[in-house]
């Protein structure tokens, strides 16, 4: 039988792909991307009834239109969650350290 023999090469790669996967997941499940796009709909939505708001809810709020302002506040928020995740994005995470740290001392002597 032909054994398989891992070059370094190999064990680089694997790693490479494991940082790729985190890193992917960690801009996936970002609470700013998922807040952000959440308020930018629902606020869309608030503007928009707002902005067709009868005369009989506008005098419910005694002359405001809640909607029309509740939802532009919305929409700033979201669309300042999601420019700030473009200006900022998430650190992808240092697998080296963790997968050294597993290995014991003997994969610290081996750098």
């Amino acid at each position: 039988m032909a054994e398989e023999t891992q070059h370094p090469d190999d064990e680089r790669l694997s790693e490479e792909e494991d940082l790729e996967r985190v890193s992917s997941a960690a801009r996936l499940f970002d609470v700013r991307r998922v807040i952000g796009g959440l308020f930018v709909v629902y606020g869309v939505i608030v503007t928009l009834l707002g902005l067709f708001d009868g005369q009989s809810q506008i005098d419910k709020a005694q002359g405001v239109r809640i909607n029309l302002w509740m939802g532009l506040g919305m929409l700033g928020l979201g669309l300042f969650m999601l420019v700030w995740l473009r200006l900022n994005p998430p650190k992808t995470p240092d697998l080296s350290r963790d997968s050294a740290a597993d290995a014991g001392p003997e994969a610290s002597a081996e750098n």
